[in-house]
């Protein structure tokens, strides 16, 4: 983040004092972009739309004012800015709109989060820039409420294990297809398996037709899966008798949960807390160095 001026740093600090600072802090996946805004320590607004790699500057200018006015959040109120991203192209048309619509009215630099970000979370995988920018993010926010070592579980686009150890470094994880490119396949690349909705539980473990097979092959199936992982994950973490906390997090991570032996901790809102804590971090340190 690039230099703070001292009249911005004593005005930001004291607005973060008063509780006053109005985040707009965006989490962009590969299929949804999840962005909320904090007023001080509380989410007051939080949306869930398609992440449209086409999308311009411009055209997030219209769609989030019109979704700031809704909220009663009047746009020119938004003092500071912060993304994660997996999709680079939409990183950059993120930044593009920050920097044309927010610059006038931020109290401090927008922040992209990446593995060069100082978090308190050391990365010490063999090449640290492979890792998402979500996976660091939610890692930050588990370390913050709960005490590693730690396995965070992000049901996304894909699934991923994000694996903390007790000194607070980030050792790597396991990434495998998620729920919904699952079910897409199936329906896409077989000629008679449906496109199922997995809301509604399955009776039993032997689905008495397709629709019954695959809802139950995809929730228990899945939960199976998900405690197989944990189980290896944690022995390898080589934490003996010490608890090793698992947090989910996710569009899908409630439908898994009561298939799943180690699901009790769901916190959907995960990513928006950590890049809360990682803004206020940018900015702590750029007053302390002004």
């Amino acid at each position: 983040m690039t230099k703070i001026c001292g009249v911005l740093v004593t005005a930001y600090l004291s607005n973060i004092f008063q509780g006053l600072v109005m985040l707009l802090a965006v989490d962009v996946g590969n299929s949804h972009t999840v962005s909320g805004v904090f007023s001080g320590d509380k989410l007051v607004a939080e949306w869930r739309l398609k992440s449209d790699r086409d999308r311009t500057g411009d055209e997030l200018a219209i769609r989030y004012h019109s979704l700031f006015q809704m909220a009663e959040i009047p746009p020119g109120s938004i003092t500071g800015f912060i993304v994660s991203s997996v999709v680079p192209t939409l990183e950059t048309v993120w930044m593009t709109y920050a920097d044309r619509y927010l610059a006038g009215q931020l109290l401090a630099a927008p922040v992209s989060v990446s593995s060069d970000t100082e978090t308190g979370v050391k990365i010490v995988t063999e090449t640290p820039s492979e890792v998402g920018a979500d996976r660091i993010v939610n890692s930050v926010a588990a370390c913050r409420q709960f005490s590693p070592p730690l396995i965070v579980i992000d049901f996304g686009t894909a699934i991923t294990f994000d694996c903390v150890n007790a000194r607070k470094e980030y050792l790597g994880g396991t990434i495998l297809p998620g729920i919904g490119i699952s079910l897409d396949a199936l329906s896409s690349r077989t000629a008679k398996l449906p496109r199922v909705d997995i809301e509604k539980a399955p009776q039993y473990a032997i689905g008495r037709n397709s629709v019954e097979a695959i809802r139950s092959g995809i929730l228990i199936g899945f939960g199976g899966m998900i405690d197989r992982m944990v189980d290896r994950l944690v022995s390898e973490l080589g934490v003996q008798g010490q608890q090793v906390s698992i947090i989910a997090t996710g569009g899908m991570a409630h439908l898994i949960a009561p298939y799943s032996n180690h699901l009790h901790i769901i916190d959907p809102l995960l990513t928006l807390k950590g890049l809360k804590i990682i803004f206020d971090l940018q900015a702590n340190r750029e007053a302390a160095a002004s």
